[in-house]
C-alpha cells in the first residue's frame, strides 16, 4: 500500500515539477518573442521618422525650386523690359542710350530662351544646350540647307515644350509685328530636380528593397491609396482593406503627421522570422513529448515483457515445487488406504490433493499458455460458487443469477480461479458477514460476469491501483491475487476486468467482460 501511495505521490511531484519547466519555458521564449517584436516595432517607428524627414526634405525642396522659378520669371519679366526698351528705340528712330537694357539681356547667361515670331519662325535663342555642329554629329550625311531647318524644327518644338511648363512672353517689337519669347528653367534648377528625384527614388528604393525591415505598408490617411510597401503582394489596391485589417490586428499602426494637413499611416506586420519564433517553444515541447512518449512506449514494452517473463517463470517454478510433494502425497494416501483407517480420512486427502493438482494446474497454464476453448461459461461459473459456497462463512448470503448455456471461449480452470480470488477478497471485504450476488449479463458483443459485495469498499482513487503488483488492504497479503486476475482475463482472454462501481462503506462491483 505505502509502495503505491508514494509511488503517486511521486507521480504529482513530477507532474508539478514538469507543469513549472513548462511554464518557466514558455515564459523565458515569451520574453524572448517579446523582445525581438519590440525590435521590430522600434525599426517601424524610426523608419517611420526617416519617411517623415525625407518627405519634409522633399517638400521643402519643392518650395525652393518655386521660389527659384518666380525669381528666374522675374529675371525673365525684367528680360523682357529691357528688350521692349531696345526695340522703342529702334522704331522709332531716336537717338537714345540703351546700354543699360543690353546690359540686362547680356547678363542672362543662364535662362535658356528661345524667341519665335507671329509664323513661328525661330528670331533667335540664347542659353541652349546644342547648336548646329551637336545636329551635325548627330546627321553627318544631311545638307546645310537641310541642317538649319532641323535646327529651326528642333528650336520651334522644344520652345512649345517650355511653354507648358513656364508660361511664355508675347511683346510688340513694332506695329504689326509680334515675337515670343519661350523660356525654360535654369541649369541649376534642373540639377536640383535631378536631386529631388534621385532623393525620391532613394526612398522608394529603401521601401521597396529593405528585406530586413519588417513588412509595412504606408497609406494616405484620407484616400486610402498605397504609397508605398517593401511586400509585392500588398501592391493589390482591392486589397487595401484586407492589408489594413490584417496589420492592424498585429501590430498598432504609426501615424505620420507632416504639419501640413496630410498625414500618412503605417502599418507593419510582424516579419516572418518573429511568427515562426512564437510557435517555436510549443513545437519544442511537441518533440520533447513526442520523444519521452517514445522512450516510454519502449521502456514500458521493455518493462512489461519483464514482467511476462517473470510472471512465467514464477508459474512454471511453482507448479514444478508443487510437483514433487503431491506425487509423494499420492503414494502416501494409497499406503493409509491398505491400511485399516476410517475411509473417510482417505477422502478427505483425495479432496485436498485434487485440490492441489488443479493449483498446479493453473501454474502450469499461466506459465505455459492456457488453451482457450468454446465451452459453457454458465456451468464454469455455477461449479465454482458450488464449490464456495460450503467453504465460506455461514453468515455470507451468497445468490446467482445464472442464464443457461452461455458459451464463449475461456479456460475453465484460470476463470473459476478468477472468480474463486474475486469472491475470497469479497469476503474477507464483509469480514466474513454480509451478501455476496455473482450474476451474468450478455450483450450482442460481450458476456459480463458481475460479482457484487456489501463490504467496506473501495476508495475512487483507488480502483487501477488495486491492480497492480503488490498492492494490498492486507497486513500479511503479497498483493498478487488481483494482479493475477488482470492478467488472467486481459492477456489470455482479451477481455477486461475493472471495478464497476463502489461506494465507501457500502459495497463494490466487480465486473469481468469476457467478448463474444
Amino acid at each position: 500500500m505505502n509502495l503505491y501511495s508514494n509511488k503517486q505521490k511521486w507521480k504529482i511531484v513530477l507532474l508539478v515539477f514538469a507543469l513549472l519547466l513548462v511554464g518557466a519555458s514558455l515564459f523565458v521564449s515569451n520574453e524572448i518573442v517579446s523582445k525581438v517584436a519590440q525590435r521590430e516595432k522600434d525599426r517601424a517607428q524610426q523608419w517611420a521618422g526617416a519617411i517623415k524627414k525625407k518627405i519634409e526634405l522633399v517638400r521643402l525642396t519643392n518650395n525652393t525650386f518655386s521660389k527659384l522659378r518666380e525669381n528666374e520669371r522675374k529675371k525673365m519679366e525684367v528680360w523682357i523690359d529691357a528688350t521692349k526698351e531696345v526695340s522703342k528705340a529702334t522704331s522709332l528712330d531716336v537717338q537714345m542710350s540703351y546700354e543699360f537694357p543690353l546690359k540686362i539681356i547680356s547678363e542672362n547667361k543662364d535662362i535658356p530662351v528661345i524667341v519665335l515670331d507671329d509664323d513661328q519662325l525661330v528670331s533667335g535663342f540664347r542659353n541652349l544646350d546644342f547648336d548646329t555642329s551637336d545636329l551635325r554629329t548627330a546627321y553627318p550625311d544631311i545638307s546645310s540647307r537641310e541642317l538649319t531647318q532641323l535646327m529651326e524644327d528642333s528650336l520651334v518644338a522644344l520652345a512649345n515644350s517650355w511653354s507648358k511648363k513656364n508660361p511664355s512672353f508675347t511683346i510688340e517689337i513694332y506695329e504689326g509685328l509680334f515675337m515670343t519669347y519661350y523660356y525654360n528653367d535654369s541649369k541649376e534648377i534642373e540639377r536640383l530636380e535631378t536631386e529631388r528625384d534621385s532623393l525620391i527614388q532613394s526612398f522608394n528604393n529603401d521601401l521597396i528593397n529593405n528585406e530586413s525591415l519588417v513588412p509595412v505598408l504606408l497609406v494616405d490617411s484620407t484616400s486610402k491609396e498605397i504609397i508605398g510597401t517593401n511586400v509585392a503582394e500588398y501592391n493589390d489596391p482591392k486589397k487595401v482593406d484586407q492589408y489594413i485589417s490584417d496589420m492592424s490586428a498585429a501590430n498598432t499602426p504609426i501615424i505620420i503627421d507632416f504639419k501640413s494637413g496630410q498625414k500618412s499611416i503605417l502599418y507593419y506586420d510582424n516579419s516572418p522570422e518573429l511568427k515562426q519564433l512564437q510557435y517555436f517553444p510549443y513545437i519544442q515541447f511537441l518533440l520533447i513529448g513526442l520523444f519521452a512518449l517514445i522512450g516510454y512506449i519502449i521502456f514500458s514494452t521493455y518493462r512489461k515483457a519483464e514482467q511476462n517473463q517473470v510472471w512465467a517463470g514464477m508459474a512454471k517454478e511453482t507448479a514444478h515445487q508443487l510437483g514433487t510433494p503431491l506425487s509423494s502425497l499420492m503414494a502416501w494416501i494409497q499406503m493409509l488406504e491398505s491400511q485399516d483407517i476410517d475411509p473417510m480420512v482417505t477422502q478427505e486427502m483425495h479432496k485436498d490433493v485434487d485440490r492441489l493438482n488443479k493449483v498446479t494446474d493453473r501454474f502450469s497454464k499461466i506459465g505455459s499458455g492456457a488453451q482457450m476453448d468454446c465451452d459453457n461459461l454458465s456451468e464454469t461459473v455455477d461449479g465454482v460458487m458450488s464449490y464456495l459456497r460450503p467453504r465460506i462463512s455461514d453468515k455470507v448470503d451468497v445468490l446467482t443469477e445464472i442464464p443457461m448455456n452461455v458459451v464463449v471461449k475461456h479456460s475453465r480452470s484460470l476463470l473459476e480461479w478468477v472468480i474463486e480470488n474475486i469472491c475470497k477478497n469479497a469476503v474477507d471485504a464483509m469480514e466474513g458477514e454480509g451478501k455476496l450476488k455473482v450474476s451474468i449479463v450478455k450483450n450482442s458483443d460481450w458476456v459480463h460476469i458481475d460479482i457484487t459485495d456489501n463490504g467496506k469498499g473501495i476508495p475512487s482513487n483507488q480502483f487501477k491501483t488495486i491492480f497492480e503488483p503488490g498492492y494490498s488492504t492486507k497486513k500479511r497479503g503479497w498483493g498478487l491475487g488481483l494482479s493475477l486476475v488482470k492478467r488472467i482475463i486481459t492477456e489470455y482472454h482479451k477481455g477486461k476486468v475493472f471495478v464497476l462501481e463502489s461506494q465507501v462503506n457500502e459495497g463494490t462491483t466487480f465486473r469481468i467482460s469476457l467478448p463474444l
